[in-house]
């Protein structure tokens, strides 16, 4: 596979003022301010090839909105270097946004009081896009997401998950290279999500190159082939999602419904990470160290269980690790 992105030492700092606590501090400030450079994102490369679906993770504030607008060319870099297929985003604008395509789960392209339909008219005016290739597009994309009666409705009208539904369609009638999407599923119910998940996993087998910014992990979890974790603006991860799931070690979590209580903090060995009664408790067990064989055997001769569980690290405990390592 080729690279569609290339950011190389990326920075992106931003020039605030300190002011004082008290009432005396405040009044200073109005006559002597003392100027604090913030790095929003602080000296990160990454490589991401063309046809992959990759998750740029991070805790609020992390710098990973700032990083996917220097992606989109909303943002100049503070210093580095951007190459989204051959382009620099910031100044290649113009041309650049026709190759592209976003869709952001908290901020609407579409026109409120006309019904999509129109909106994807006046993209089409926009992208210069010839007639035959709109009505094929949009006959595709209508068919996909099952909105065919939908797009002739008021936006306002519109549920959240039709809604999204059209902006998906919005941002792909031009057939765009690249997608960004920034948290495209918040707010969603299952059969939206997945109904979202399964379009993005048709058009990647297609060759469109996803990025995708989420908290939900079972986005990640379901589209992603890579994923990068920035913290406190610097990258503390870089591989592919198999490779994120084994950062912890061969650990797994074994849930147990004891025959009666338990006080003790381990068993065999493993930690009791959570306690949902007095009898339905976790366990994490490394199994690079005891095979899980072995420690189930161990168990028996402890404890005396009703119902037994063995399940992967959950991704939320894996990100959250990964966080408070990088803190």
């Amino acid at each position: 596979m080729s690279v569609a992105i290339k950011a190389e030492n990326l920075v992106k700092s931003y020039k605030t003022y300190k002011r004082g606590s008290g009432f005396k501090e405040t009044v200073k400030s109005f006559f002597k301010r003392e100027a604090v450079t913030v790095s929003a994102v602080d000296d990160i490369s990454f490589e991401i090839e063309r046809g992959t679906v990759c998750g740029i993770l991070g805790p609020n504030g992390a710098g990973k909105s700032t990083t996917i607008k220097m992606l989109c060319g909303a943002l100049f870099p503070t210093s580095g270097s951007i190459d989204v297929m051959g382009f620099s985003p910031a100044r290649d604008r113009k041309k650049y946004v026709r190759k592209i395509g976003a869709v952001f789960g908290q901020k609407s392209q579409l026109i409120w009081d006309i019904p999509p339909v129109d909106s994807f008219a006046m993209n089409k005016a926009i992208y210069g896009i010839a007639d035959e290739d709109y009505k094929k597009r949009l006959g595709e994309m209508t068919e996909l997401f099952d909105v065919g009666e939908i797009i002739y409705k008021p936006t306002r009208v519109l549920s959240l998950g039709e809604r999204m539904k059209c902006e998906f369609i919005m941002a792909m009638l031009h057939s765009p290279e690249i997608v960004f999407l920034d948290e495209p599923t918040i707010g969603l119910d299952v059969i939206a999500k997945n109904k979202i998940r399964d379009v993005v996993s048709e058009m990647n087998r297609k060759g469109t190159t996803f990025i995708l910014t989420t908290h939900d992990l079972e986005d990640v979890e379901q589209l992603a082939d890579n994923v990068i974790i920035i913290n406190h603006g610097k990258k503390v991860f870089d591989d592919t999602l198999s490779s994120l799931k084994n950062t912890l070690g061969s650990k797994k979590i074994i849930s147990l419904t004891l025959s009666k209580p338990y006080e003790g903090s381990s068993i065999g060995g493993a930690e009791i990470i959570s306690r949902n009664s007095e009898v339905d408790i976790s366990l994490e067990v490394d199994t690079s160290r005891q095979e899980i064989t072995d420690f189930l055997k161990s168990l028996t001769s402890h404890v005396d269980f009703r119902d037994i569980s063995v399940k992967e690290l959950p991704m939320d405990m894996i990100i959250t690790r990964i966080y408070t390592e990088n803190q």
